[in-house]
């Protein structure tokens, strides 16, 4: 037995946290990855298997309980049956080299709905994880240990995905950074072939939308530099750090309030943040004027400019809440980045 199965069955009674094999978290192995819909059902099963995951044997949970979830509240038998099948269409692959042994198969093997006692208002779910998930969950010796809360307010499958691979990793001592190839990161992100197939595209509906969600809503703060050979874009590397307990502490306020008067505050939040730049520190930790600096092509250090932009603004009587702050920002970043 490896490790994950361990660290699941003592995290059993927990039900603020989901262990998930990193193998699944950071799609090493699945292919046609799920929507967000199916994805948040798949963390309820892996999370409601917990220590037995990695057993041939049937799980159950309740519809009441699925309702439960944020992002799950409405689903009923009709609208379950599509989610289930999304599971049942991701493949798993895995090319084990040193075995030279190739193993293809799926993620479930039976899911069943008992409607017996709909009338009455639930619903019981049972299902079998296929044996390729069980082989893999059992052999598993690294783990990610996701903040249900989070994972389940996101509403992006793209911010989901790098969630996950995100929290697979942030255990390790001294890792705050990986380099992914661009098409390693479509892979992780789950975006097929012939889709955002432009960087510019992808950077601008699944990179950053992911970035700045999860930094939101979650206990990270990321950032993603684009690395460039020539002028095409090679590499992405994202970094993370997490935020201090304060600022975890307001989250935790924030996200206990009503999630659609969480939407209008968070859009405020963001009008502010468009016409106030720092006025002290890096903007190495955020989002708005990290993009705005990518968006203008500049590649300057993070505090350094931050500083000489405090400078500029000073020498030419700019306010740092001016009305105009980020357009001037984003001018001075354009000009910073074409010096040679």
């Amino acid at each position: 037995m490896g490790k994950t199965i361990q660290v699941a069955a003592d995290r059993a009674f927990d039900k603020t946290k989901t262990v998930l094999p990193a193998e699944v978290a950071r799609g090493i192995y699945m292919q046609n990855p799920p929507g967000l819909a199916a994805l948040k059902l798949m963390h309820v099963l892996i999370g409601q298997a917990g220590g037995r995951m990695g057993e041939d044997v049937e799980h159950r949970v309740s519809l009441s309980d699925v309702r439960a979830i944020e992002g799950l509240r409405h689903h009923d038998r009709a609208s379950l049956t599509p989610l289930f099948a999304e599971l049942q269409a991701a493949v798993l692959v895995n090319d084990d080299v040193e075995r030279k042994r190739l193993t293809i198969g799926g993620l479930l093997d039976l899911a069943e709905v008992d409607y017996r006692d709909e009338a009455s208002g639930d619903l019981v779910i049972s299902w079998y994880f296929s044996r390729m998930f069980t082989r893999v969950a059992a052999a598993s010796d690294h783990w990610a240990i996701l903040d249900r809360q989070t994972a389940f307010r996101l509403k992006s499958r793209y911010s989901m995905l790098l969630f996950q691979y995100i929290s697979s990793l942030v255990k390790q001592a001294h890792v705050t950074r990986k380099v992914f190839t661009v098409d390693e990161l479509r892979a992780v992100l789950g975006v097929g072939s012939g889709k955002l197939e432009r960087f510019a595209n992808l950077n601008a509906r699944a990179i950053q939308p992911a970035i700045e969600e999860i930094s939101t809503e979650s206990r990270f703060v990321l950032t993603a530099t684009p690395r460039k050979s020539g002028r095409t874009i090679t590499s992405i590397e994202i970094s993370w750090s997490e935020k201090t307990g304060e600022e975890r502490q307001s989250l935790k306020v924030e996200m206990d309030k009503h999630s659609i008067g969480r939407k209008a505050r968070r859009e405020g939040t963001a009008e502010v943040m468009a016409v106030a730049f720092p006025e002290t520190g890096s903007i190495a930790y955020s989002p708005y004027w990290m993009d705005r600096k990518r968006a203008a092509g500049c590649n300057a250090d993070n505090a350094k400019i931050a500083t000489d932009f405090r400078r500029f603004c000073r020498e030419k009587g700019i306010r740092l809440d001016a009305a105009g702050i980020t357009r001037t920002f984003i001018d001075y970043c354009s000009k910073i980045g074409m010096l040679p």
